[in-house]
Order: structure tokens, then sequence, then C-alpha cells
């Protein structure tokens, strides 16, 4: 049903549209759930979250303050338009919209972003608290040499080729030179730098991962075509350090903060606004 905002009536269309939206990211987090508690939470915040967009739009235009037109012109300055700048046109459909996010994104910056100082305690006490979070997984940093083999075609040239390679590695040939002038992807020798599980293929994965550092692999095959792996280094499973992630900690709590804000400031717009379902 609709819903009348401080006067302003807002359609159902806006809360299909919000649930839509939702929808992916709720079904998600709710997998456990049956499917008429899905819809109804579904529902539910859909129609907070248009109403609330309401709240902060009505209180961005009725701030006194206007928007500087330098301002105004940066924002359009990132749009693209088909009108011509020179005709007006432009400034004149554009203007509103641009000026009216502009407003709110400052309200919203005024509001929430009144979050104090991130104090070191706090950074340290988070970090004790959820310092499984922090694990750095196993790295391996490895080279390869590659053959690829397009679907439909024969693996057999490229087998043949990267056997002749292997040939000549066991032959004391530097592996870089080899990479440089027989692998399909020569770029930095091949070497791949460092990474943990799951960023290569699986078949990848499983070679280097119980590989010895040093050591050359047989010639295996992924979904891309034949390879030769080497591994250069390992680094073994470890918790990450405070310094490691002291910043990132410090940005998740003042987005905590920002957010905690934002909803304190939220709710005196709902206490003071008449908000009406209409049938």
């Amino acid at each position: 049903m609709p819903v009348r905002v401080n006067g302003e009536v807002l359609d159902d269309a806006l809360v299909e549209e919000e649930a839509r939206r939702l929808r992916p990211h709720l079904a998600a987090a709710m997998r456990d759930a049956a499917p008429g508690e899905l819809e109804q939470r579904l529902r539910d915040w859909s129609r907070e979250n248009v109403i609330e967009r309401a709240l902060l739009r009505q209180a961005a235009l009725a701030d006194p303050e206007p928007v500087p037109p330098h301002d105004i012109e940066a924002a359009l300055a990132g749009q693209t338009n088909t009108l011509p700048a020179e005709s007006g046109c432009r400034t004149a459909v554009l203007t509103p919209e641009a000026e009216l996010n502009l407003r709110v994104d400052r309200l919203v910056a005024r509001h929430a972003g009144r979050i104090g100082e991130i104090r070191h305690k706090d950074i340290v006490a988070y970090y004790r608290a959820h310092r499984e979070e922090f694990e750095i997984p196993e790295l391996v940093h490895a080279a390869h040499i590659v053959k690829h083999t397009p679907e439909d075609s024969d693996p057999a040239p490229a087998l043949e080729s990267l056997r002749a390679v292997e040939a000549e590695l066991q032959s004391g040939a530097p592996f870089e030179e080899l990479a440089r002038r027989h692998s399909d992807c020569p770029d930095g020798d091949g070497d791949l730098g460092w990474f943990p599980r799951g960023q290569m293929v699986e078949e990848f994965d499983e070679v280097v991962f119980n590989l010895p550092t040093g050591q050359l692999s047989p010639i295996f095959r992924t979904t891309f075509g034949f390879h030769i792996a080497r591994v250069i280094g390992r680094k073994p499973a470890h918790p990450a350090g405070l310094e490691e992630v002291g910043a990132g900690i410090r940005e998740r709590l003042a987005e905590e903060k920002r957010k905690r804000a934002l909803d304190r400031f939220l709710d005196h717009l709902r206490a003071r606004a008449v908000i009406e379902t209409l049938a």
C-alpha cells in the first residue's frame, strides 16, 4: 500500500523497486528462512528504506544553505548527456537532480561525519577480540611455462612442445629464458607473484601448493592448457600483526560510528514525521 510521509505520497511502485534490489542480498542472508518470512522481511525493509530516503530528501530540501554552483558543475561534468553543452538544455534538465543529490550527500556527511576520534586502544581491543578474522592464508610464489590448448583443438602439439621445453630445463637451461621464448604467457618471465589458494584454478593450486620450494613440477594440465611450474617461495599461514591491519580496523570502526550517527539522525527525523499508510 502507498505511504504518505509529511504529506508526500510515496507510490507502492517505489517499495516494489526497492524489494527487487534487495531480494538477492536478503535471500542469501536468509537461506534457511521460510518463504513467507523472507517475503515479509523483504517488504518491511523495502518500505523502511523508501521512507528513510524520503525523510533525508525532505530534510535536504528544507536546508536553506545553497549549494555552490561550482559543486553543481563538477557533478554535471561527471555525467554523460547527449544534449549539446552549449544548448543551455543540459543545465536546465540536470541541475535540479544534481543539486538534490548534492544536498542529500551534504546532509548525510554533516550528521554521519560527527564520529569523533577513533582511539588507538579501541583499535587494539577490536584486534584482540577478532583476531581470527585477520589470519593471512598460506601464500606461494610461483612461475610457470604454459602452452594453451584452445577448445576443440588437438592438444598433442602443445604437449609435444612443452615436452621439448621440459628436456631443456632438465639439461640446465634457465627457466626465465625458456618462459620468454616458449610460454604462451611470457610476461614477467612467467612469474605469477604471490597468491593464496583459490586465486588460481584448482588443478594449478593442487600442484604448486604441494611442490617443494625451488623444484620444478612435471607437466600437468588445467583448463587453460599444459604447464610446467616452479615454486620460488612459500609463506605459511599466520595471524596478521596489528601494524598490518590497524588502518583497516580504524576505517571499519569509523564506518560503524558513521552508520550509528546516521541512524540516530534518521530516528530524529522519524520521530518528528507524520507517516501514514494509505488504503
